[in-house]
């Protein structure tokens, strides 16, 4: 090639995938995208790349979207250079051209050579370190025991992941308790039933943690799809990872802030960006001049790790690692120095030398795991205990992010009260929940600079919360700019119930317009356990009754009998015995196919309206089931379904099936 292709790229590899002329017209496109948006990140590329031929004309924005989030989940927020830009394209042209089923005209050698398999392309390096990483966590459970260690060399690991126990226990590992394992099918050859509820409570609960699942259905499981599995895998690795990322689990993080503003600050900030924020308060102490932004660009070199872990054990270091030129070798004697620190894990010299985002994350948040190099002070400590104990506000927080980011939105989530303020996601909620009520016309995209803009994107939002009937006095759009909590957690449980109430409006056929009440949510669950032969009631969604949650799993059984293993369940005496049902009665509704996104505390407390949700999507799920099923399920419960009977949490019906989870109901 010309010395001008090497002038604009650098990666010998990508100067070979295009000519001249092409990269003259991207660097075109691109140079007019940076330009637009002041800051060009790899989120802005999805709505961004409809002007480029091919993938404008062949894949719809939120099909960009997706397929941006599932690739590059780690760096979405990333600022996008030229030749990031370029490998982006070239996935997101293979991309549309596999799904044509054609390759384009005048395409590229790389791309003429393997359009339709560029999807599937892995990590080979992100499978080992994750198959290890499970060979590691999960050596001593009881039922993967006798199939580990996984051999990271081969596809075990998606061999492994077909019957969904391994990322049921997995996703146990990154947040215990999650899932209540009672409810996994973990006989020795599963029908084809028993791997689809697996695979279904394995997503749902997935989505409940915090991973996004838009694109990823129970068949991809089964197919093997590795880029899908390893992308799950890696999400759900993440999220055990930075788990410590925060002030109720580390209080020593409040050393990286001065003041009450940024102790504010920092509580708002997502994991990765504190993580990023603790390597650069220990890299200032080392000298280090550069900041460092990324997990990938920014540490190909090593120079930022050699002098963090100087920093953080300096008895291990080795005076000549920043003298190396080779970055090879340099990365060698990091990794070197980190198996001295007994931190060694995820990645290998190349990786470094490479950039790869995903395992640099996770090589980092082990090392903090491991060795933080922080100091608990008394003054700190007294600090965190004048703090409001915001419990319940919490959970909510935590239940309305995650049911927004399952939605799939061009952006993720990390905290509602600060990444809502803008407005921009708000209203792409609410064009989810209410399609084409969004007048897009006088939306505002961010980036958004200027206050008012926010203002108008809320204002907006207040009037469309109006349209739908929601209670909203003395709320105006400048609240939810500030970040008033209580009005946005208001605002956001009425969205969520709309949303649900609307599924059912559109099911339940007979109601000829007729909307649907929580009054009607009560009464089909009173109904439903009634014909059942219990005389269990629910008076009310805030009935202190429901604490033990008995009258929950019997109307569980009512919809679906095969469902509940009642020698399984407590009498809800004790507060332990009201959590072990709580926990069950979750991953039951999971399994089945509801999209839930409350905790066992919200059932043992009697969360008004988390137990509204829980009612609302069982009832959701129910009226989804063909007729035929349904008679079915009507004639079980009439034969008699007592809770003696210990009923196998296993179905045996072999006709499993194959529906996505975007097809079930998420509230």
């Amino acid at each position: 090639m010309s010395g001008y292709v090497g002038v604009l790229v650098s990666d010998p590899w990508l100067q070979n995938q295009f000519t001249q002329v092409e990269l003259r017209s991207l660097k075109t496109h691109f140079m007019s995208m940076r330009r637009e948006s002041g800051k060009l990140t790899v989120a802005d590329l999805a709505s961004k790349m409809s002007r480029v031929k091919v993938i404008g004309e062949n894949l719809k924005e939120e099909e960009r979207v997706a397929f941006i989030q599932d690739i590059y989940h780690n760096i979405l927020q990333d600022e996008v250079d030229f030749e990031l830009f370029l490998k982006v394209y070239l996935k997101l042209q293979a991309h549309a051209n596999a799904r044509t089923g054609s390759n384009a005209k005048n395409s590229s050698a790389f791309l003429k050579a393997a359009t339709t398999t560029l999807l599937h392309t892995i990590s080979e390096s992100e499978k080992a370190s994750y198959a290890a990483h499970i060979n590691n966590y999960l050596a001593e459970d009881e039922f993967l025991k006798k199939y580990l260690p996984v051999d990271p060399s081969s596809n075990d690991l998606f061999e492994l992941a077909k019957d969904g126990v391994l990322l049921c226990k997995l996703i146990n590992v990154a947040v215990p308790g999650t899932i209540d394992e009672r409810a996994i099918n973990t006989k020795r050859v599963l029908n084809p039933w028993e791997r689809n509820e697996n695979h279904t409570l394995c997503l749902n609960s997935a989505k409940a943690i915090g991973c996004t699942v838009v694109n990823i259905g129970t068949q991809d499981f089964i197919e093997g799809r590795r880029h899908l599995v390893l992308g799950l895998i890696s999400q759900i690795i993440k999220i055990q990872l930075l788990a410590d990322l925060n002030l109720k689990k580390t209080p020593q993080l409040l050393q990286l802030v001065d003041d009450s503003k940024d102790v504010e600050e920092l509580m708002s900030l997502p994991p990765e960006k504190i993580l990023l924020r603790w390597m650069n308060f220990h890299l200032k102490k080392a000298g280090y001049k550069k900041i460092v932004t990324n997990f990938s660009s920014d540490i190909k070199d090593g120079e930022a790790y050699a002098n963090l872990l100087n920093v953080l054990a300096p008895e291990h270091s080795n005076p000549s690692t920043l003298n190396v030129k080779n970055l090879l070798e340099r990365a060698r004697l990091i990794l070197e120095h980190a198996d001295r620190m007994g931190c060694r894990r995820y990645l290998t010299p190349k990786d470094i030398v490479e950039g790869s985002p995903n395992l640099n994350l996770a090589f980092v948040a082990h090392i903090f795991q491991h060795r933080n190099g922080l100091q608990t002070q008394t003054k700190q400590i007294s600090f965190l205990e004048t703090l409001p104990d915001d419990t319940l506000i919490s959970r909510e927080e935590r239940a309305f992010r995650f049911w927004i980011n399952s939605l799939g939105n061009s952006t993720y989530i990390d905290n509602v009260f600060e990444d809502l303020r803008n407005g921009w996601v708000l209203l792409e909620t609410l064009d989810k929940v209410s399609p084409g009520i969004v007048n897009w016309k006088i939306a505002n995209k961010p980036p958004i600079k200027l206050p008012f803009r926010k203002v108008e994107n809320c204002n907006q939002v207040v009037k469309i919360g109006k349209q739908l009937k929601f209670s909203l006095v003395n709320i105006a759009g400048n609240d939810i700019v500030q970040g008033n909590k209580k009005l946005i957690l208001a605002y956001l449980w009425q969205l969520m119930r709309c949303n649900i109430l609307q599924l059912l409006k559109i099911l339940r056929n007979h109601s000829h317009g007729k909307e649907i009440t929580d009054a009607d949510i009560l009464e089909w669950a009173n109904s439903k356990v009634r014909t059942s032969g219990s005389q269990s009631r629910m008076f009310s969604f805030k009935d202190k009754s429901l604490s033990d949650g008995i009258f929950f799993l019997e109307l569980l059984s009512a919809v679906q009998p095969r469902s509940v293993n009642w020698s399984l369940v407590t009498k809800g005496e004790s507060d332990e015995e009201k959590k072990m049902n709580a926990t069950y009665i979750i991953s039951i509704a999971r399994k089945l196919g509801c999209s839930i996104f409350l905790l066992p505390e919200d059932v043992t407390e009697v969360n008004q309206k988390m137990i509204l949700t829980l009612t609302a999507s069982i009832m959701y799920w129910f009226m989804k089931q063909p007729v035929e099923e349904k008679a079915s399920v009507s004639s079980d419960s009439e034969n008699g379904s007592s809770h003696s009977e210990t009923i196998s949490n296993s179905t045996s019906d072999d006709s499993a099936s194959d529906s996505s989870i975007e097809e079930t109901g998420n509230v």
